[in-house]
């Protein structure tokens, strides 16, 4: 390994480490001030569960954070080289632009295996984990998931609305149910009404049960009909607190592997429904080249910005990166498989050929 390996690569490696906890506390400051009032004030949780929450998100952060201090880090390491005339020292010497950079691709190639390791891995069980917080709080105090006169996210596509509270004794339940996999703005196909109801925790199955008082059940079928019953008390299931006992349906809480295995077990899903699935693995493997496809574009940029002394490399750096994340917005909106690959697996090509075209003219500079 040459001094210049070592030299160039410690900046870029503590760079990058450094970007990604500035970033990390970011993202995750604001997940906190968005999660931390509920958690603590609303639902009275504990603070071992407010911090498992925080080591639950740190993942989330990690997965847009590493590429994005990779960026970074390349950036600012290789514009202020190129600002010293320290490259051009090295040229001088003997040694190429392209075994210059040998380093970046290195430290490039080990991150590409850490994010590949965190999206198919970490990052499911970390989303999959965040249900679990939510079950435990169930259990620990059900009456605490419930805020009345506030629209609630809950469980398994439910979403409920409670009019107000009277001591153990909740008044007006609005709980409404979406289709499985279904887009936000898609029809009910269920919802429930009753007049009041309180919580029955049943622990020797591990549910969590809703005992309803004048209640009036909603079931839209799929060919159009309307099934309605009332009860003057009813004990509908609702939610299972013991861990593992559902399978799990939404493909960011599952491993690649689980997704296979979900999609052998479930023949019936529906062409849109089976392109979110197999989109969610692309995404994983696309994304998780970010680092390398960053490694092209950033070096050649970063000195050439410098060396014009303006700031329109770096600004086109920037967009260039704000733009590889779009890609994937624009892969979740995607009707087929193939346009959905398309677009995942874009980004990573335009920042290579780019890449290899700018590297190309710095040669000959």
């Amino acid at each position: 390994m040459r001094i210049s390996d070592r030299y160039i690569g410690r900046q870029v490696l503590f760079g990058t480490l450094l970007a990604i906890v500035v970033l990390s506390m970011v993202l995750l400051l604001g997940n906190l001030f968005k999660q931390i009032r509920p958690l603590l004030v609303d639902k009275h949780a504990p603070l071992w569960l407010v911090l498992r929450f925080v080591l639950t998100v740190l993942p989330f952060s990690l997965m847009f954070t590493i590429p994005w201090g990779f960026l970074s880090a390349v950036l600012l390491v290789f514009g202020r080289l190129s600002s010293d005339q320290e490259i051009t020292s090295f040229r001088v010497a003997g040694v190429s632009l392209a075994r210059l950079v040998v380093p970046v691709f290195v430290l490039a190639a080990l991150l590409c295996g850490a994010c590949l390791w965190l999206n198919t891995h970490v990052v499911p069980q970390a989303r999959s984990s965040l249900t679990d917080l939510l079950y435990e709080q169930a259990k620990r105090d059900p009456r605490s998931l419930l805020n009345p006169g506030m629209v609630h996210a809950g469980l398994q596509d439910v979403k409920f609305f409670v009019e107000n509270q009277s001591g153990e004794t909740f008044n007006g339940l609005h709980l409404y149910r979406t289709p499985e996999n279904a887009p936000p703005n898609a029809a009910l196909n269920a919802y429930l009404h009753a007049e009041r109801f309180t919580f029955v925790v049943d622990d020797a199955k591990k549910e969590l049960r809703l005992k309803l008082y004048n209640a009036s059940f909603e079931t839209h079928k799929p060919d159009g009909s309307v099934e309605m019953f009332f009860a003057n008390e009813a004990e509908p299931y609702l939610i299972p607190y013991g861990g593992g006992q559902t399978e799990k349906s939404k493909p960011t809480a599952m491993t690649n592997p689980e997704i296979a295995a979900y999609l052998a077990r479930h023949p019936e899903l529906t062409p849109q429904q089976l392109v979110k699935y197999r989109t969610e693995i692309t995404e994983r493997y696309s994304f998780s080249l970010a680092c390398l496809a960053f490694a092209f574009v950033a070096v050649p940029l970063a000195m050439q910005a410098r060396r014009r002394d303006s700031s329109s490399g770096l600004l086109m750096s920037l967009l260039l990166g704000t733009g590889y994340f779009l890609f994937i917005m624009v892969a979740n909106d995607s009707k087929t498989t193939a346009g959905a690959s398309l677009a995942l697996w874009a980004p990573n090509l335009l920042c290579v050929a780019i890449g290899l075209w700018l590297f190309r003219r710095a040669q000959y500079k």
